[in-house]
């Protein structure tokens, strides 16, 4: 029952052109089978569902992507949940980062798409594995990922102790409180806690059903903020190059010094220079609207 589930995703898409498939081994055999797209074959696909809302472009830029979602399914096995199950939550989530793909960001589909896939996964897992539910904040979701990963690493179930040394290392591979990592892995090691509330009225504030969902977990969120943090320091940092020598002591003398008292004014700059101070000025006004132009050509 979970394989036909798992499979009516694709299979009511009957443009797909893969043949019928009964079980999930033939599934899996016949979407490793389907071609990869070169790089100008995924820009233009993408351009056309972009701009002309072509649906045959998507069908052939989700065929190409299938195999992803089988690969990413197959990580979340240890979860105790059928990987047909798995595959169609993926599914959903490469369908979506199709629908929202823009090939002109310079970012390749299977890069942008595996956020998504991920996405959906983890959310069915935090709806279906009643121990997850306990994970009810953002970071203590992505805590108890990595910490189920580790765990495995070092031979362990999910609920088998950690020592005080095992701990320690995680904690520091992680980059989080050993506490966290203590109070994550009794939780996992603890009884099951209910998701819906019970039958008290009073109950339905606290239980995990009422904060369980992530802000800013939305994968094209994640992207968004990392090009701004890339513009913020890379790419400041080579428009900045592109200058001239004389507006680039100008932009950082004025604009990037760590320390703002320390940031020199237009009649400091006028005497280093031997200009006036209403010349220094133009060149910063100048200055910059160039950088503008140049951040602009990133996004």
């Amino acid at each position: 029952m979970a394989t036909s589930n798992a499979l009516s995703l694709t299979s009511n898409m009957a443009s797909f052109s893969l043949p019928a498939i009964g079980n999930l081994e033939a599934y899996i055999s016949a979407v490793n089978r389907l071609p990869l797209l070169s790089p100008e074959r995924e820009t233009e696909l993408g351009r056309k569902l972009r701009d002309q809302g072509d649906l045959d472009a998507a069908r052939e830029l989700i065929l190409s992507h299938l195999r992803l979602v089988v690969s990413t399914a197959r990580q979340y096995l240890g979860y105790g949940l059928p990987h047909a199950d798995l595959i169609q939550e993926g599914n959903v989530g490469l369908m979506k980062a199709v629908k929202r793909f823009d090939p002109e960001r310079g970012v390749r589909l299977v890069s942008f798409a595996l956020h998504w896939i991920k996405a959906e996964i983890h959310e069915f897992i935090l709806r279906n594995w009643r121990m997850v539910k306990v994970a009810t904040t953002k970071a203590q979701r992505k805590l108890f990922f990595n910490l189920r990963s580790q765990k495995q690493e070092l031979e362990k179930s999910a609920s088998a102790q950690l020592t005080t040394a095992e701990v320690h290392a995680i904690a520091q591979r992680l980059n989080v409180r050993e506490a966290d990592v203590l109070e994550m892995d009794m939780r996992l090691s603890g009884q099951e806690l209910a998701l819906e509330p019970g039958g008290s009225e009073d109950d339905e504030s606290f239980a995990p059903i009422a904060y369980l969902a992530a802000p800013g977990a939305d994968p094209a969120q994640r992207l968004q903020a990392q090009e701004q943090d890339w513009l913020e320091s890379e790419g400041l940092s080579e428009a900045i190059e592109q200058l001239d020598p004389r507006s680039q002591r100008i932009i950082r003398a004025r604009w990037l010094n760590e320390d703002e008292s320390q940031a020199l004014t237009l009649h400091d700059l006028a005497a280093e220079f031997g200009v006036s101070a209403e010349r220094i000025r133009q060149i910063e006004v100048k200055a910059l609207m160039r950088l503008r132009q140049l951040l602009a050509a990133y996004v």
